[in-house]
């Protein structure tokens, strides 16, 4: 089976899954790459930002709940309906690899996953997992479970880690449309001072270990917040 590729996108405010501009274009057009230059994923393995917990983390629910886990924002994201299926293959192949690892189906697909996946891949054809991000064991143990995950994608699934690199919510300038000059140059304690939203890209780092990015949406916005993203994989089938 061909190894398919990792991903870490940028999420950014929720508002994007409503969005019809040139972050959420790429979106789409990478999704429409992954089943063109590879096939159609068995299913996506996300670690998103949203899910953060003591411990690890996986669900098993054959049909997980979208969760609106984002509050004061017009009603028409609310009314944003991305329903995957989930799957227990994936499910017994993470446990196999993470025998550390608990299943946990109070959560759900949070924001951090389907405001990207709306668009990569429109009306959930693809079933979903996620994975929760261990906010106890710190950036080691992030890129470790990367690395030991790394054959799922040798078995025909897709490996999605969602945050931002720069994410910052208490510095953010509603009315700057780019990046503050700290986000543009990547000020360490300025764009991650909690860990949340930068540990997927370490899992990502850890899937893809020693492959190089494919970078895309290389743009701030409203001061503190980044939207890069990463591929890793493609042209290396």
């Amino acid at each position: 089976m061909m190894k398919l590729p990792v991903i870490f996108a940028g999420h950014g405010s929720p508002m994007i899954a409503l969005e019809d501009n040139e972050l959420t274009k790429e979106f789409q057009k990478i999704g429409e790459r992954v089943v063109s230059e590879f096939e159609k994923p068995k299913a996506i393995l996300s670690f998103s930002a949203h899910w953060f917990t003591r411990g690890t983390y996986v669900q098993s629910d054959p049909e997980p709940r979208q969760v609106y886990d984002m509050y004061g924002f017009p009603k028409e994201l609310y009314e944003v309906q991305y329903h995957p299926k989930g799957c227990q293959e994936l499910t017994d192949d993470i446990l196999a690899l993470l025998p550390d690892t608990s299943i946990n189906d109070d959560w759900g697909i949070d924001h951090g996953t389907w405001t990207v996946l709306v668009h990569m891949f429109p009306g959930a054809p693809i079933p979903v997992v996620q994975l929760s991000i261990d906010g106890i064991e710190g950036p080691q143990s992030a890129y470790d479970i990367g690395k030991a995950l790394a054959p799922l994608r040798e078995k025909g699934y897709l490996l999605l880690g969602s945050g931002n690199i720069v994410h910052n919510l208490r510095r953010l300038e509603w009315d700057n449309p780019n990046g503050s000059p700290q986000a543009d140059r990547f000020d360490a304690a300025y764009a991650a001072p909690t860990a949340d939203h930068f540990l997927p890209l370490l899992y990502t780092l850890g899937a893809a270990q020693g492959e190089k990015p494919e970078i895309f949406n290389n743009v701030r916005n409203t001061g503190s917040l980044s939207m890069t993203g990463y591929l890793f994989g493609f042209g290396e089938k």
